[in-house]
């Protein structure tokens, strides 16, 4: 039967490879036997004819070509010979055979597969919750999927994706689908995390984020309770873990004493940072601080307080406020993390505040695998088009309707380095929200599906009568 795309995306984010990928225009994308293989028509763009593959999964449970055939004249001869050959294997009981590839190295895992010998304590909240939550099924199924092109690379990802780890590797994963997405091949490194070519050049980029501080001066959030207060929170506090986060990177060096940017796979090439701000969890009163916390990196990127005020006649008014320093209790650091020493040899810093499981459950329900008897509604912030509006525009929209498209990339923000030795090309992240700064002012090119920030509010339908019975409370809400 014919599928999504976002279905098809999904079973097969590892698939494509450059430079093929981009020679071929998908048509349609198929699958017989509950996923048991999948096949996608195309159109190849040098010769303009018809071409079918079939997919299935290799000995890790990956899904890879297993069968290709082309110089069809028409689209619909294609996806006829398509689903006969389809059904043949199935018929035939050759399905396993047919998706074993001969160079796999590793059995099949499961990233929620617990250890018995495990000791409950050491899992994360966040991974006993995804683990066991009905509503969370989709978000399950697509780290499945995913975790079968990482984890095979490094044998500590699930004990880490399981225990302590659980932000950083939840972060790797996401980053790691837009960087697909972008339409780059993606290598899996020891350090920097992942060696990124598209057609114009390379580059390497290691992820990080930020964590709650257990010492020092930071170590006793605030809980910021009005404009003023947020506003100190922002520019002092925010950019001192922001800023913590960033330089660690900058002072890291190997055995061998090599930085980052010195490593054979990155040397001579573009080295970006890419950041998520795991701080501090959201909670049902309140969201988590990555959905308001990104005015401070802009802060402490380029050293420049940027404030808006609408003048006489309605008309937005930007202000820049030079910042040479944050300070927050005995803590103070410098400003302008790319004008700090060895910081031109980061090319740009990466953002995004989608790397949490509300997005996994959003691109787990789109390609179809909801989970029974919930309803997932994302509200949020658009890019207002309006050159005087000061805020995004809100909007909210049922994940599994009709018509719904979501893409891992829609929240990236890029933000380039004027000084960096190597500056990575707009053109290889193409479809993220970009910032440059130019003659002292941030200039901003963004595109047309982009979203500012959105979280994910899960209705769950339950039987009345067996909720009575178990005299349990039942939440029907949750963000």
């Amino acid at each position: 039967m014919a599928i999504s795309r976002a279905r098809f995306n999904l079973l097969t984010m590892g698939t494509r490879q450059l430079p093929q990928a981009d020679l071929c225009e998908e048509l349609s994308w198929w699958s017989i036997d509950g996923d048991t293989l999948l096949g996608m028509v195309g159109r190849d763009k040098i010769d303009d004819d018809y071409l079918w593959m079939v997919m299935a999964r290799d000995r890790i449970g990956r899904f890879r070509c297993a069968s290709l055939k082309v110089n069809y004249r028409r689209n619909a001869i294609a996806e006829r010979q398509l689903r006969a050959e389809m059904a043949k294997i199935v018929d035939d009981g050759e399905v396993a055979e047919f998706g074993t590839q001969g160079d796999e190295t590793n059995s099949p895992l499961d990233p929620f597969a617990v250890p018995t010998s495990t000791n409950d304590a050491k899992l994360h909240p966040y991974f006993q919750q995804l683990a066991t939550n009905h509503s969370n099924a989709p978000a399950r199924k697509v780290i499945t999927e995913l975790a079968l092109w990482l984890a095979p690379a490094e044998p500590q990802f699930v004990r880490e994706f399981q225990g302590a780890g659980f932000d950083q590797r939840l972060w790797e994963m996401y980053l790691w689908a837009a960087l697909r997405e972008f339409r780059l091949d993606v290598t899996q490194l020891e350090a920097p995390d992942f060696l990124c070519r598209a057609p114009s050049g390379a580059f390497t980029i290691e992820a990080t984020t930020v964590a709650p501080s257990e010492a020092g001066p930071l170590s006793k959030h605030p809980e910021p309770q009005t404009p003023e207060e947020l506003e100190v929170f922002l520019h002092d506090y925010m950019a001192i873990k922001f800023g913590s986060a960033l330089t660690s990177k900058l002072r890291k060096r190997n055995k061998a004493g090599q930085s980052y940017w010195d490593r054979d796979e990155s040397r001579n090439r573009p080295f970006v940072i890419a950041l998520a701000d795991f701080h501090d969890p959201a909670t049902k009163e309140v969201p988590g601080s990555m959905v308001y916390t990104q005015s401070a990196l802009w802060e402490y990127l380029y050293g420049l307080r940027i404030s808006h005020h609408h003048d006489g006649k309605g008309s937005l008014v930007i202000d820049y406020d030079l910042v040479s320093e944050h300070t927050y209790g005995e803590k103070t650091i410098p400003s302008n993390f790319f004008a700090l020493q060895e910081a031109e040899n980061v090319a740009a810093v990466v953002f995004s505040n989608a790397g949490t499981i509300a997005k996994f459950d959003r691109m787990g329900v789109a390609a179809g695998f909801g989970a029974q008897g919930c309803t997932y509604i994302r509200r949020g912030f658009l890019p207002d088009p309006d050159p005087d509006a000061a805020i995004g525009r809100p909007f909210a929209v049922e994940v599994s309707a009709e018509g719904y498209e979501e893409w891992w990339t829609q929240e990236v923000q890029v933000f380039h380095n004027p000084n960096a030795r190597h500056p990575l090309p707009e053109e290889v992240l193409l479809g993220a929200t970009h910032h440059w700064l130019v003659d002292g002012k941030v200039l901003s090119s963004r595109p047309l599906d982009a979203v500012l920030s959105s979280t994910t509010m899960i209705l769950q339908t339950v039987d009345t009568f067996e909720n009575e019975r178990s005299n349990e409370p039942f939440d029907e809400k949750r963000t």
